[in-house]
């Protein structure tokens, strides 16, 4: 097994030079120019005082510029965290100071968000912004000390920091119960697990195009950037403003000739609906993957008559575990019937686990529980929450492991593949990302005059879920939804603000232990009930 991430660069570099390692509208880079921009930008770090374990935050746009920010972090021996570009700075400060991170790669289009950071208190002392040469950026930017295009370009290529193995390649950070986000460590080692399997079963070749659709802060990027730089294949950079119009996503696939595609199902349904891809030229595409939420049947099946000639694939696992099952489906299902997440990948272990702590049973629910070499190191900063899901464990007659405990539901199906059949908590997904309804919650009740707050989810067939929340004024107070929503947008990333608040009149409905009941409250809006 290749040692560290950075050696995958390396090997392509020096086997396709001449070959476009990355592509984003008009701009290419080949994997020659790839390297040496990132070996610069590895220099620029280590000039600023960036050592071999340290954490650095990238915060741009979808780029060519990001693919080299990646790479030249990881070639100064560092880690990589990114941050949310389009996301609120009260997020981005508290994941900054959680991860003590005091460098940064940006662009210029950030400045003022990085400036209200900067002021916040945050550690940062130090920025490179890749695509400016402006003097006043420094000015701008006191106290941090500042690094401009010019001079990452004109830097001499850095000897790559080996911190491979067991070192730490990037943190990621999802959504936390308690309102703060958890930040999954990951190490070279668990990242090149997976991207090497990933490699070889999908058979990426140097004459791939692989878009790469994911934010950088989602974990399906992984695959992205590094199974195809392994491969020496083409990344296609899907930009934020092309992803949310699919007829001009259908045209980027058919103009870019891309050749594998991996994204949430939500996407790939848009595309389907309105993406006119029957009037495309989609000869080149031969894979779909997809990942991060379940494929609703009936719109898989039509996704799969669109396209005939080309293989899905289901990938499953947490950001914790990177993927850790993977399900080719090689017929389209049944319109009743869910979607399996398969069997287990790149030498993982799968267990389903009973409230006994004991292996359930075939066609037994079991929360899913993973052993294997594709697993966190733990939550950064956390050790507690680390403990809660990652721990020794041992079937009967076996020796204890570290295992994941997903909080994931799955139940094996008496061919040994395995389907998904949920959460056991309060987390869901929607548009392909894990929410904690905590941290929703935790952000309503930011709004001051918020007295009573809570969020469910309603199922929906192309997001996965709805995010709704019920709100109730401080005595005295009046509300409206649309200022709480506003509020949020403070706090939350996007995807995560609640697309409806309702501002009830009344106390919100309890349990007999005193908890909110969502269940109550989900049941009334099914029946209309104001």
């Amino acid at each position: 097994m290749t040692r560290s991430l950075p050696a995958l660069l390396r090997a392509s570099a020096e086997r396709h030079p001449g070959r476009v390692a990355v592509s984003c509208g008009q701009q290419r880079l080949e994997y020659a120019q790839l390297l040496g921009r990132a070996a610069s930008l590895a220099t620029v770090l280590a000039g600023q005082g960036v050592r071999a374990g340290d954490r650095v935050a990238i915060s741009i746009d979808k780029s060519v510029d990001v693919v080299v920010a990646v790479w030249g972090v990881l070639l100064a021996g560092a880690a990589y965290v990114p941050l949310d570009p389009g996301g609120p700075a009260e997020r981005a400060g508290r994941i900054l100071a959680d991860c003590g991170l005091k460098h940064i790669v940006t662009s210029a289009a950030r400045r003022g968000r990085l400036r209200e950071i900067v002021a916040a208190g945050s550690p940062l002392r130090a920025a490179v912004l890749l695509d400016c040469d402006e003097p006043q950026a420094r000015a701008e930017l006191a106290p941090l000390a500042v690094a401009l295009r010019g001079e990452v370009e004109s830097a001499a290529p850095a000897a790559p920091v080996d911190c491979g193995g067991p070192g730490l390649a990037y943190i990621l950070y999802t959504s936390g119960s308690t309102g703060q986000p958890k930040g999954v460590a990951i190490s070279h080692a668990a990242s090149l697990a997976f991207v090497e399997w990933a490699g070889d079963r999908f058979a990426l070749t140097a004459e791939d195009a692989v878009s790469w659709h994911a934010p950088l802060q989602f974990d399906l990027s992984v695959f992205d950037l590094f199974a195809s730089v392994r491969a020496g294949a083409r990344i296609g950079v899907v930009t934020t403003g092309m992803s949310v119009f699919p007829q001009s996503l259908a045209r980027w696939i058919e103009s870019e000739r891309i050749t594998t595609w991996y994204s949430v199902p939500s996407i790939l349904i848009q595309l389907a609906r309105h993406g006119d891809l029957q009037a495309r030229d989609l000869s080149a595409l031969r894979q779909v993957l997809f990942a991060g939420e379940p494929f609703p049947a009936p719109r898989l099946r039509e996704l799969m008559a669109l396209l005939p000639a080309v293989r899905f694939h289901n990938l499953y696992g947490p950001t914790e575990t990177n993927v850790c099952t993977w399900h080719a489906v090689v017929e389209p299902p049944a319109p009743d019937a869910s979607v399996p997440i398969g069997i287990p990948v790149a030498g993982d272990v799968v267990h389903l686990v009973g409230e006994d702590g004991r292996p359930v049973a075939a066609g037994q629910l079991g929360e899913v529980a993973v052993t294997g070499p594709t697993l966190m190191q733990g939550y950064w900063n956390d050790a507690a929450k680390t403990a809660g899901v990652l721990r020794a464990w041992a079937p009967p007659g076996g020796r204890p492991e570290t295992t994941y405990f997903t909080g994931d539901l799955g139940r094996w199906r008496a061919d040994g593949v395995l389907e998904y059949h949920g959460r056991r908590d309060g987390m869901v997904k929607t548009r392909g990302y894990r929410v904690e309804l905590g941290e929703v919650e935790a952000a309503l009740h930011g709004h001051p005059d918020v007295g009573e707050a809570v969020a469910y989810p309603v199922p929906h067939d192309e997001l996965g879920h709805r995010i709704l929340a019920v709100v109730v004024a401080r005595e005295g107070r009046t509300l409206d939804g649309a200022s709480v929503r506003r509020a949020c947008a403070e706090k939350l990333p996007a995807y995560m603000i609640p697309d409806e608040v309702e501002v009830a009149s009344e106390p919100l409905p309890r349990t007999p232990n005193g908890k909110v009941d969502r269940r109550a409250i989900a049941e009334r809006r099914a029946r209309g009930g104001a």
